[in-house]
């Protein structure tokens, strides 16, 4: 596993320290699930925006909807 230095300021320093009533083992594994945590919210976001920007185009692009229209015609509901 590789190693990273950086700094905390005091009050987020005490709060790893806690690390034990939260379930961790140590320090590292607790930065660890913090950073797969934010991770995962970064690429939720990612994901929201390009949905409500495909949302965009789609309601204002009448071509779209007729394409959308004409492929779904006669699939099974």
């Amino acid at each position: 596993m590789l190693q990273a230095k950086f700094s905390v300021k005091e009050e987020q320093a005490s709060f790893l320290n806690n690390y034990k009533e939260y379930g961790f083992k140590d320090k590292s594994s607790m930065i660890r699930a913090a950073i797969n945590h934010l991770k995962k919210e970064f690429e939720f976001e990612r994901l929201e925006k390009s949905a409500d920007l495909y949302s965009e185009i789609y309601s204002e692009e009448e071509d779209l909807k007729e394409l959308t229209e004409t492929a779904a015609t006669g699939w099974p509901e």
